[in-house]
């Protein structure tokens, strides 16, 4: 069967690994590239010029901590001249006043900033990162100065599960435009850290109850955004959109995968731009095309009605758990797997395991 290949809207571009918190939720890979490994401004402009021919209206600028590149100014500059809307996902502790003006000045559409808890206690803890939560409160109320939107990204596991109402309320006060309600998905280096992070079952029942409740409080006010985690899940979320539907990801070294951990799948080969054209990668790559439509997809997945709502579901987790990257996703309750994803989860929440540090360095 033909399948249909639709335009792109969206792309995450992955400047740099490096990054000065070691969150243990970090889903990048278990092996980073290092500083050397990375892509110059004059690849990233070449690259958005050609993203906008091919139908990309949005780019969101992500590592690492991006900000950690001098030459982010220009690479803002850049896809403002593609007529790209160009979104800043930070930490938000790298930030002076002087760069983010720049940053305004060079077309900067948005920023998203990533608050690992409410209070300095949890935001540390998790970051690892001595003065994060006052430096984060401070870009966020300077985002705002500037008249640039705010988006708080909140990802969620069991140390501050607690805090959703902390966090709606610290929206309110930091008049963010969207908060994101994140709960952490385990993969890359999570993944290690699932039996330190998973919080227990009847917490996020509370918390699901929680954000329904101010979904309707907050209407018209703030937007939100709900990431349940896949563990406790009875369907799978459509991963990217589903897989190369309509975006796609460049990592450092100019490497573009139809997802974040696509590279787990090892039987797939990978283009670079700039060996390849970005319509050649997207429209030809064999890996792009290795899960799109629905001949790939196994039974009950290929006769499934919610087949175009999840699109199979996620690859990368389907590899992960069960060892094979074209079965169902095991967070779908019609998987012959599911009963796994629900006992690993479950086992998960009640295991006492320490928090194992992502230590990349700025430098790496």
């Amino acid at each position: 069967m033909t399948v249909e290949i639709f335009p792109p809207i969206s792309m995450l571009a992955e400047l740099t690994y490096r990054c000065p918190l070691q969150c243990p939720y970090c889903s990048n890979p278990l092996e980073l590239m290092k500083a050397d490994q990375e892509q110059d401004k004059n690849f990233w402009e070449k690259l958005f010029k050609e993203a906008a021919k091919l139908g990309v209206l949005q780019a969101h600028l992500s590592g690492g901590e991006p900000t950690l590149r001098k030459d982010l100014v220009e690479i803002v500059a850049a896809v403002h001249d593609s007529a790209i809307y160009s979104n800043l996902i930070t930490a938000g502790v790298a930030l002076p006043e002087r760069t983010l003006e720049a940053l305004k000045e060079a077309g900067l559409d948005h920023v998203q900033l990533s608050l690992q808890g409410t209070t300095p206690q949890t935001t540390e803890l998790i970051g690892h990162y001595k003065g994060a939560f006052g430096k984060k409160i401070a870009t966020a109320k300077l985002v705002r100065k500037l008249g640039l939107p705010l988006t708080l990204n909140a990802p969620i596991h069991r140390y501050n599960i607690d805090e959703l109402d902390a966090y709606f309320e610290l929206a309110l006060e930091l008049d963010a435009e969207r908060i994101e309600i994140a709960n952490v998905q385990y993969s890359g280096w999570a993944l290690l850290n699932r039996n330190a992070l998973m919080p227990k079952r009847e917490n996020f029942e509370k918390q699901m109850e929680k954000v329904e409740k101010y979904r309707e409080k907050l209407r018209g006010i703030i937007n939100i955004d709900y990431v349940i985690p896949d563990y406790f899940a009875d369907y799978p979320k459509p991963c990217m959109g589903g897989w190369a539907r309509d975006a796609f990801v460049v990592i450092p070294d100019g490497t573009v995968l139809p997802c974040h951990a696509a590279k787990t799948i090892k039987t797939l080969h990978f283009d670079k731009f700039g060996e390849k054209t970005l319509s050649e990668i997207w429209h030809n790559s064999s890996a792009f095309n290795a899960f799109r439509g629905f001949d790939w997809m196994p039974e009950p997945c290929r006769s499934c009605k919610r087949r175009d709502i999840d699109f199979g579901g996620c690859r990368c987790q389907a590899l992960a758990l069960v060892g094979d990257a074209s079965a169902t996703d095991p967070a779908c309750i019609k998987s012959p797997f599911h009963q796994k994803i629900k006992q690993l989860g479950e086992q998960a929440s009640h295991a006492n395991a320490p928090l194992q540090y992502r230590r990349i360095g700025l430098f790496q």
